[in-house]
């Protein structure tokens, strides 16, 4: 699935005093930074609503492996992955088609890996902490090429590709200021607990992963099929019955896997990723505004983003459960200079539509911004109207300027929008899937303010 990322600006200082927000900091250190402190994985577990579904007897249990105590000896995560293979490999003509492909696309592979050298270590420590074969680390090599904001045209979101209604089941928070299906702590948890799920309910790791890209229901039909049939239900013997994504799924799992497992065998290079955590967490108790808080770290917007893709908005909203991730060396840097920054942290408060009267225009006069401002804050397309019960955010005032937006308001906030003269209905929670009828990016970063003299010329030339 083809993966985007949009890039972003930072955002200038802001307004007046406001509380500073105080944070816990873990003591593993990032790859970019050398330290003496222990080394402590992070993780975010999740009780997920599994859905009823039916069981199938199976004929084979595979047991899962055990972490190898010469794992923590690595210096290189891919010497660990490479330690805990242990889903049996296929070898058939899909196989050594996509081991082509990759191959020989060295630029290809080199943007890959190193977008993942973000994530490894955290993904790889927790499969050994599950007991799970550290191939599936790779799998996000062919969901998302490693790009948490990658976009499905199926509306499947993130590293992992969480389509909503399953990403619902496990618990991953989807709303107009954070889509979890993108965030990493919480996107893995779930994808591990997904896929250990499925392993649970087939016993074969190989039919897991098919179920986890063609659904459960559709490998538990066509083993009955199988079955009724007196042939073999293993996945080879499946193959035929699926449909071609599935078809090339494992088989492209195991190309990458051929390939982690001696690069030099195909004159590829895989870049060292160090073995210690990339990143730390940070509790935020307070709203920070996205570009400020990259701004602390000393980080561009971009580099910030890629480890905390789930926010929606410019502003992170949430109070002491909400965490933000960050190299070490940079959360370092974030401490001191927000023990320094005394002005406001946060410049966006929320506003709920309660008729289709209030335009945006008079919303941006009333708010001391302009409509292009508020349009791009919101993900609102031009040329269309908000309607009523719609929560969009605005600049705060005088009166807000100390008050956060409640999780509870968070939580519930939905931005819903028709075509201006009644040309259609539009709703942008999520992009939907092709043939839908909203496109919602990743949100750039927009000031809360403009000057008066900015809106008045930008008034003055639209007119």
């Amino acid at each position: 699935m083809q993966a985007r990322i949009k890039s972003t600006s930072l955002l200038a200082a802001l307004m007046t005093l406001a509380p500073a927000i105080s944070q816990a900091l873990d003591s593993a250190p990032a790859a970019a930074a050398s330290s003496s402190l222990p080394l402590i994985p992070l993780s975010t577990p999740a009780t997920a609503k599994l859905p009823t579904t039916e069981l199938l007897p199976v004929s084979k249990v595979v047991a899962k492996p055990a972490v190898s105590e010469d794992a923590f000896k690595e210096t290189d995560v891919w010497g660990r992955i490479r330690t805990g293979y242990a889903i049996p490999d296929i070898n058939n003509e899909l196989v050594h088609k996509h081991v082509t492909w990759y191959s020989t696309r060295p630029d290809y592979i080199a943007r890959t890996t190193q977008r993942a050298s973000r994530y490894l270590f955290h993904v790889v420590t927790e499969l050994e902490k599950r007991n799970m074969p550290t191939e599936l680390a790779l799998l996000p090599f062919i969901e998302s090429a490693f790009n948490p904001q990658a976009l499905s045209s199926a509306n499947a979101a993130g590293m992992w590709q969480f389509v909503p209604g399953t990403g619902k089941d496990y618990n991953l928070k989807q709303d107009a200021f954070k889509d979890e299906r993108r965030g990493i702590l919480a996107s893995t948890d779930a994808a591990l607990s997904y896929l250990q799920r499925l392993y649970d309910m087939f016993g074969d790791w190989q039919l897991a992963l098919a179920a986890y890209n063609w659904g459960e229901g559709n490998v538990q039909k066509a083993i009955k099929r199988n079955q009724a049939a007196g042939k073999p239900t293993d996945f080879e013997s499946l193959a035929e019955l699926m449909p071609a994504e599935t078809r090339n799924y494992v088989p492209k799992l195991q190309a990458v896997k051929n390939i982690v497992a001696n690069p030099a065998q195909f004159s590829l290079h895989l870049p060292v990723i160090d073995n210690q955590p990339y990143f730390t967490a940070v509790d935020k108790t307070s709203d920070i505004d996205l570009a400020i808080a990259a701004q602390l770290a000393e980080m561009s917007v971009d580099d910030f983003k890629a480890l905390n893709p789930q926010f929606n908005r410019p502003v992170i909203t949430g109070g002491e459960q909400t965490q933000i991730l960050l190299p070490k060396a940079n959360a370092e840097k974030f401490n001191l200079n927000l023990a320094q920054w005394g002005r406001a942290l946060s410049s966006w408060t929320t506003h709920k539509i309660t008729s289709a009267r209030e335009r945006i225009e008079t919303l941006a006069s009333k708010f001391h911004t302009t409509p292009e401002v508020i349009r791009q804050a919101n993900n609102i397309p031009s040329k269309s109207v908000l309607k009523a019960g719609s929560t969009i955010l605005v600049p705060k005032t005088s009166s807000s300027l100390h008050m956060d937006i409640a999780p509870e308001v968070a939580d519930n906030a939905v931005v819903a929008f028709e075509a201006d003269r009644g040309t259609g209905k539009r709703n942008s929670n999520y992009k939907q899937a092709k043939g839908g009828t909203v496109k919602d990016a990743p949100v750039s970063l927009v000031k809360a303010r403009v000057s008066r003299d900015a809106a008045g010329k930008k008034k003055t030339k639209q007119n």
